[in-house]
């Protein structure tokens, strides 16, 4: 335990060191600490027993989120490498992680507590399944995917703590590109507070399109998939049929019975979110291969990492979790659906946004 602690202790360290070089643009010194980093990491590794590395790793596995020091330290000196190089060619984005708008969708994920929409985004990151129950409040990942020559983003925001915030959960609805619904087969509560949110998202999606568009051609198409987890459970435990779910949301919703536990439909939940949302199906789990940021980055400028060779296999759709992601501010995505140009008349005061 002592190893492992001394281990994150100089890895933290490094980490700090990076920031504070990469904040002054001293890409080489952040890279030169990187690497130092790296072969520390794995000294100290091979010299911990094996019970104490499964130990480690079951430790840095157990979120979805979770990552170890040193992913977010290659995650930061690769980001002020870019940075380093808008800055330099005078590019007005960073050529690493921008995508076209058309490419970056924005996942909503909400439901209600102890439905396994956390179990359901583990699948989706290829994480696996845990079966403790850890309470979410929020959270927010970001995957990057190399598909057929474009870049693309999607950002998940699992706004679980959002129900008690009727305003802020709003603003994520209207922020959203693409919604997944999530409801227990053994919980009828929670299968009507899908049915409201799945109400307050359309209609949201409605009064925004109403704004942008006329009004007779206001007829929002918003992608939307509900689940039904826990269809591994006996059907005595059952607390809704799948009859009094299909007349509640009609014939027009993608709706899928699952199991975060077994992966029982979960390829068509995120098959069906890709093609509802405008992306392509390689960005499903098992339709792309999973490498690192480093090995992301790469592929993207054409050459192997550390090697300086080209990529054989360039073309093979690839994604990567981007362990540096936050959720924008509440003032950039309240700026998102007012628009980023709203302007006003000399005198006169802004109007107000009701989101509410």
């Amino acid at each position: 335990m002592e190893g492992q602690c001394a281990g994150s202790s100089k890895v933290l360290l490094a980490y700090k060191n990076a920031s504070q070089h990469l904040n002054s643009s001293g890409i080489k010194a952040g890279l030169g600490i990187l690497k130092v980093a790296t072969s520390q990491w794995k000294q100290e590794k091979m010299t911990l027993s094996g019970a104490a590395a499964r130990q480690m790793s079951a430790a840095n596995s157990s979120h979805p989120c979770k990552r170890s020091p040193l992913d977010q330290l290659a995650a930061l000196v690769l980001h002020g490498q870019t940075r380093h190089r808008q800055i330099s060619q005078g590019h007005p984005q960073d050529p690493l992680y921008f995508t076209k708008p058309q490419n970056s969708k924005r996942i909503v994920v909400l439901g209600a507590p102890r439905v396994g929409k956390t179990s359901i985004l583990r699948r989706y990151l290829r994480d696996g399944f845990v079966e403790e129950y850890k309470p979410t409040s929020e959270d927010f990942l970001r995957k990057l995917f190399r598909i057929r020559g474009e870049t693309y983003q999607i950002d998940i925001l699992d706004a679980s703590r959002e129900r008690d915030f009727p305003a802020k959960r709003r603003l994520s609805i209207l922020t959203g590109d693409i919604f997944l619904l999530v409801f227990s087969l053994d919980d009828r509560s929670s299968f009507e507070e899908v049915c409201a949110l799945r109400k307050e998202i359309l209609a949201a999606k409605s009064k925004l399109i109403r704004s942008t568009v006329p009004e007779h051609c206001a007829q929002p198409q918003v992608p939307l998939v509900v689940c039904a987890n826990k269809v591994d459970l006996q059907e005595s435990e059952r607390a809704i049929t799948k009859a009094e779910v299909l007349q509640a949301l009609g014939d027009d919703c993608a709706y899928f019975e699952t199991s975060a536990k077994e992966s029982t439909n979960l390829e068509k939940v995120f098959e069906t979110l890709a093609k509802r949302g405008g992306l392509p199906t390689e960005t499903g789990p098992s339709q792309h291969r999973k490498v690192s940021l480093r090995s992301y980055q790469a592929m993207r400028s054409g050459r192997v990492a550390g090697r300086g060779k080209q990529v054989s296999d360039r073309d093979v759709p690839c994604g990567t979790l981007y362990p540096l992601a936050r959720r924008p501010s509440f003032t950039t995505d309240l700026r998102q659906v007012i628009g980023p140009h709203t302007t006003r008349k000399p005198g006169k005061g802004l109007e107000k946004c009701y989101i509410q």
